[in-house]
């Protein structure tokens, strides 16, 4: 009879460990996706992250500490209002992605790179529409020229939110969806292609008041934008 018992306790004890590692994943598995949304009273690595994002860019003048208080979250509703986004300051999985911060469940290469030529063809469709197709792929360039130029931020989110960069973040033509004209051109520029000839900067002979952008190098002219370093 105890033989018998003891040949019985084995299987609940194997049930009994899988349950454990089952419950231990899942629990693991919430932390995780709570890592992935933070908001007032929120510690850590991904609130330091927004804040030097945000800093960098224009939208946040406190300390990067990584303590989510009321400056971090003035500062993200500041970029969701700015951005087309809901304005409720909690940094989710939308207003990640828009920063360029990509969470445990988009943080595969290929996932970062679809956000990229997402985001490059929402810039060339609000800023460049109607132009010939090379003055297209040349905006997308002058964003991947800044991305490898020391003077600006090294992301491409980071570059196309950079305050006051570009009319069509400012106006909220950044949140139009592209057409595959502006898509293509954003692939052409990813895979190389320079229409602008290194531009970091381009703009609009007919429109532009700045006296300081008229004393940059002109690289070309396509269509109605003179490109410039």
């Amino acid at each position: 009879m105890i033989i018998k018992i003891k040949k019985n306790i084995k299987p609940i004890i194997v049930i009994s460990i899988l349950f454990a590692i089952f419950i231990g994943y899942n629990v693991f598995i919430r932390n995780q996706e709570i890592q992935a949304l933070s908001k007032y009273g929120s510690r850590g690595s991904e609130v330091t992250q927004i804040q030097t994002k945000l800093k960098r860019w224009g939208y946040y003048n406190g300390n990067v500490d990584g303590i989510y208080g009321s400056q971090t979250l003035a500062a993200v509703k500041y970029f969701q209002r700015k951005n087309g986004l809901t304005v409720d300051g909690i940094a989710g999985p939308a207003t990640l992605k828009a920063m360029g911060i990509f969470t445990s469940s988009s943080s595969s290469s290929s996932s970062s790179s679809s956000s990229n030529l997402n985001l490059l063809a929402r810039v060339v469709y609000g800023e460049a529409r109607g132009e010939p197709y090379s003055g297209q792929v040349a905006v997308a360039a002058v964003v991947l020229n800044r991305v490898k130029s020391s003077s600006f931020p090294n992301t491409i989110s980071g570059v196309v939110y950079q305050s006051g960069a570009f009319d069509a973040v400012r106006d909220g033509q950044i949140n139009l969806s592209p057409n595959s004209t502006a898509i293509k051109a954003a692939q052409d520029a990813l895979n190389g292609w320079d229409p602008s000839y290194g531009a970091i900067y381009y703009f609009n002979p007919s429109t532009a008041t700045n006296k300081w952008i008229w004393s940059r190098p002109m690289t070309v002219t396509i269509g109605r934008h003179r490109f410039c370093k």
